[in-house]
This record gives structure tokens, C-alpha cells and sequence, in this order.
């Protein structure tokens, strides 16, 4: 990955642990938790972050020249998913993690 920037290497790290935060969180918390953190919105936000970030990690890894299009998209998402957390509630590490990722590949896509 020597053709990667520095601020490539940060968001592939900040994307890397939107997707093992939210899969943990998911899984150990929200599917714990019932109600309102498995309602069928919030999961599939969830499940829709952890996918674009995969994506994200996948594309930068390997310094694609469409990065850019995946890192727009997953801003979004993780917007999205951050918001729905954040809404949920008791999901803090969620909300941190998803507007950090969301910071870092926004500016990815600019």
C-alpha cells in the first residue's frame, strides 16, 4: 500500500473500525437490547454501514481509481447510520465511531 496518502491510511483505519464497531455493537448490543435497536430500519442502516465500509477498506486498499464514488457513499451512509444510533440511543460508540468515518471519507471524496 506505498501508493496510499497518509489521509488514505487514516480513513481505511477509521472505516475498518466503523465496520467492526457497528458488527460488534449489532450483534452483542442491539439484538441484547430488543426493541427499538432491532427495529428493521435501524438494522439494516447498520448492516448497510458495515457494508460500506468493507467496501471503502476494499476499493482505498488497493488505491482504486473509483475510490472516491465508494467514500461518497458511505459518508452517507454513515451519516445515515450515526443518526438512527444516535436516535436509538445508548449507542455512543456507534455515533463516534460512524461521524469519525463519515469525517474522514468525506474528504476522501472531495
Amino acid at each position: 500500500m506505498s501508493t496510499a496518502t497518509a489521509s488514505m491510511k487514516e480513513c481505511i483505519e477509521n472505516c475498518q473500525e466503523c465496520q467492526t464497531t457497528c458488527a460488534d455493537m449489532l450483534t452483542s448490543h442491539c439484538l441484547s437490547e430488543g426493541g427499538d435497536h432491532v427495529g428493521q430500519n435501524h438494522v439494516k442502516l447498520m448492516l448497510d454501514c458495515i457494508a460500506a465500509c468493507a467496501a471503502c477498506v476494499d476499493f482505498m486498499s488497493r488505491n482504486s481509481d473509483h475510490h472516491a464514488l465508494y467514500c461518497r457513499a458511505c459518508a452517507e451512509i454513515c451519516k445515515a447510520c450515526a443518526d438512527s444510533c444516535d436516535k436509538v440511543g445508548n449507542m455512543d460508540k456507534c455515533v463516534e465511531c460512524c461521524r469519525k468515518c463519515q469525517e474522514s471519507c468525506s474528504a476522501m471524496a472531495s
